[in-house]
């Protein structure tokens, strides 16, 4: 008799904590960090909810939850200006780790300097952008160049001289100026006789 009255016990206190903790699914907060994120503009998406992250926020998190067993694709909408934007790790089913956290990676554009060369008819022109140690040098007859590491938008650049060519004397035009989100093409560099 004993064994048949605490069985239905056991069953109704079950029910309780069930319905005591509202007897539904687990959910899970979207979070997340972001690192070198400086400017406006980055839009986060996943699940049908877009988020739009401040300039220069470390973390985030999305304004709705997901419930045990949803897919979930974390993806960069839109990047920041001037910026790029990678998200680590973005795909997962809600569950399957003890919370969700989205890495997320950003860095500022670079774009390469350069322009044209005219007059050039001897080697040893080397080209320099500031304190930047890589060197662009010029071949005989060269009518182009393109410094060898790019510039961040943002830095100023200044393109000189370092060396000039064996039978020429060459001057920089348009050398200097801050890089935009694009390449710089307009540096003139002329060469004449010496």
């Amino acid at each position: 008799m004993t064994k048949s009255f605490l069985r239905p016990a056991i069953v109704l206190a079950l029910a309780l904590s069930l319905a005591a903790c509202g007897g539904g699914k687990a959910t899970f907060p979207i979070t997340g960090t972001i690192n070198g994120l400086v400017y406006e503009g980055l839009v986060l998406s996943t699940n049908g909810m877009d988020l739009k992250v401040p300039a220069k926020a470390t973390t985030f998190t999305f304004p709705n939850t997901l419930d045990y067993g949803d897919v979930y694709a974390v993806i960069r909408k839109t990047p920041p200006a001037h910026q790029e934007c990678q998200v680590l790790r973005g795909t997962e089913t809600a569950g399957r780790l003890s919370s969700i956290n989205i890495d997320v990676y950003c860095t500022i554009n670079t774009a390469p300097v350069g322009g044209t060369i005219t007059g050039l008819k001897s080697t040893g022109l080397q080209l320099t952008n500031g304190s930047d140690p890589a060197v662009s040098t010029a071949a005989a007859g060269a009518t182009a160049f393109t410094m060898p590491n790019k510039v961040p938008f943002g830095i100023t650049y200044g393109i000189t001289v370092l060396t000039q060519p064996a039978t020429e004397t060459c001057s920089v035009a348009n050398g200097t100026g801050e890089m935009g989100d694009v390449a710089v093409t307009n540096v003139a560099v002329t060469c004449v006789p010496k």
